[in-house]
C-alpha cells in the first residue's frame, strides 16, 4: 500500500519524506488555508515547492465546479510538474472532466467520494485515483471501511486500473484496516503515519536492552 500524507505543511512533508516511506502528497483548499497560503500565485508556488520535496504524485485540487473551469484549471496545474495529479470533485461536470483528462494522459484524483456508485463512475471515466473519505463517513455513524471493501470488490470484478485512495484517514487503525481490505493508497496526517511506530513492548524491550548493555560495560 502506498503512503500519502494529507497536508500542505512543508515541514511535515519533509519529515515524512525523510522517514523513507512517503509515496505522495494530497492537498486541498482547506489544507492550504490552514497553512496561510492564499492567492493563486502563492498556491501555485506552494505546489511547486511540494513537488521539489517528494518523489511521487502530488494531488492539486481544482476550485471550479463547471466543466470549462475544471478543464482550464486542470490543464494549468498539470503543466506545473509531471508529478501533479489533478484533483477533481465527484460531480457531473467533474466526471466529464475526468474522461477528458484521461484521454489526454493527465493523471486525476476523483475526490469527495462517499458511495460505491460514485467510485464506479470515476473508474469508468478513467480516474487514476478515487478518494473515498472514510473518516467523514465515520463521523456520521457510517462505516467508511465498508465502503473501501465494496469498491475493492467492484474494481476487482472488472479489473479497473483506478487505484483506491483511502482519504480522511484519522488514526493508525484506519491505516491497518485499509491495508487488510486492500486499499491501494492511504492518505492521512503525519501523526497517523508515525503512530504506526509505537508499541509499548517495543519501548520496554529497548529500555531493557539498553540497561543490560550499560551493565555489561561497567
Amino acid at each position: 500500500m502506498k503512503f500519502f500524507i494529507d497536508t500542505a505543511n512543508l515541514d511535515q512533508i519533509r519529515e515524512a519524506q525523510d522517514l523513507g516511506v512517503l509515496d505522495g502528497v494530497t492537498t486541498n483548499p482547506s489544507l492550504m488555508a490552514k497553512e496561510g497560503i492564499s492567492g493563486e500565485e502563492n498556491v501555485i508556488n506552494h505546489y511547486k515547492a511540494i513537488c521539489e520535496i517528494v518523489d511521487g504524485d502530488v494531488s492539486a485540487e481544482v476550485i471550479s465546479t463547471d466543466y470549462e473551469g475544471i478543464i482550464k484549471e486542470g490543464l494549468a496545474l498539470a503543466e506545473l510538474n509531471p508529478k501533479i495529479v489533478v484533483k477533481v470533485p465527484m460531480i457531473k461536470d467533474g466526471v466529464k472532466a475526468l474522461k477528458f483528462f484521461s484521454d489526454q494522459g493527465i493523471k486525476t484524483n476523483c475526490t469527495l467520494v462517499f458511495s460505491a456508485g460514485q467510485a464506479l463512475l470515476a473508474a469508468k471515466a478513467g480516474a487514476t485515483y478515487v478518494s473515498p473519505f472514510i473518516g467523514r463517513l465515520d463521523d456520521i455513524s457510517t462505516d467508511g471501511l465498508d465502503l473501501i471493501e465494496k469498491i475493492r470488490v467492484i474494481y476487482d470484478n472488472y479489473s479497473y486500473d483506478t487505484e483506491i485512495l483511502a482519504a480522511s484517514v484519522r488514526h493508525p487503525m484506519h491505516i491497518i484496516e485499509c491495508a487488510e481490505i486492500g486499499a491501494d493508497v492511504m492518505t492521512g496526517p503525519l501523526s497517523a503515519i508515525t503512530a504506526l511506530l509505537k508499541h509499548p513492548l517495543t519501548d520496554i524491550g529497548l529500555e531493557k536492552f539498553l540497561a543490560d548493555h550499560a551493565k555489561s560495560n561497567k
